[in-house]
């Protein structure tokens, strides 16, 4: 089966460099702690390093009932077997990662200004993008210019229901105006892993996105993206995506 952006988890959690917990050790906590979603994201590692904790991780996250996806290679985690993949705009080209990954597999990529929107649209392969940064953040270098939440809500708009878990320097006080702004969800790590309470924080995070307001005032129902075009909750489903 296809997974489908209406089964996503609003909190994707993000695994983080430099910190005394092992990427392995950052996702079986978070596992416990339910998340559904983790991000491997490794940087300036070898392959074969990178290789070996993608498949633990995947393991980890699988043994759970939870989706893992790899930042920035379609080749880790196609070799880990990860559900999926977050690409950059300096990675791999959008439609040739859609061509490797084939249907089955979440795409997903940045979207930090309209430049990046177009991009989205002229390629339309992505299941999902990541748009920020809502603030400063210490975890990403060269960090593109701060959108705050009307910039964040803005490029939300222009992407016309394709759904959009924002980013960067995202705190638990700020779901319920991130949700209200349209967002299908949150994509997390420092706050994540602060003084190391990492179920604490998930369940603030969890509590604060499901304590928010829809934009159309609905009740709020775990993991649905809300989809602008046709005024209704779906699914993009893998089965029309532009391979």
């Amino acid at each position: 089966m296809p997974l489908e952006t209406q089964n996503l988890d609003p909190v994707m959690c993000l695994t983080q460099d430099g910190l005394a917990l092992s990427h392995a050790e950052q996702a079986s906590r978070l596992c416990a702690a339910g998340a559904k979603w983790i991000q491997l994201r490794m940087k300036q590692v070898s392959t074969d390093a990178w290789l070996e904790t993608a498949r633990e991780v995947v393991a980890i996250c699988h043994g759970r009932g939870a989706i893992c996806i790899v930042n920035d290679s379609v080749d880790i985690a196609l070799a880990a077997g990860a559900d999926g993949v977050h690409l950059g705009k300096l990675d791999l080209e959008w439609r040739e990662a859609r061509r490797r990954l084939g249907a089955q597999r979440l795409l997903g990529g940045t979207v930090n200004n309209a430049v990046d929107v177009a991009r989205v649209q002229t390629m339309d392969c992505l299941d999902y993008v990541g748009v920020g940064p809502l603030r400063f953040t210490a975890t990403k270098q060269k960090l593109p210019p701060i959108l705050g939440l009307s910039g964040v809500q803005n490029l939300i708009l222009q992407l016309n229901g394709l759904p959009a878990w924002v980013i960067g320097g995202v705190e638990a006080a700020d779901l319920p105006a991130v949700r209200a702004a349209g967002a299908a969800g949150v994509a997390v790590s420092g706050a994540l892993f602060r003084a190391g309470e990492i179920e604490r924080n998930f369940a603030a995070l969890s509590a604060a996105w499901n304590a928010g307001p829809r934009r159309d005032g609905r009740e709020v129902v775990r993991g649905e993206a809300w989809h602008e075009r046709d005024g209704s909750p779906r699914a993009r489903s893998a089965a029309t995506r532009t391979p």
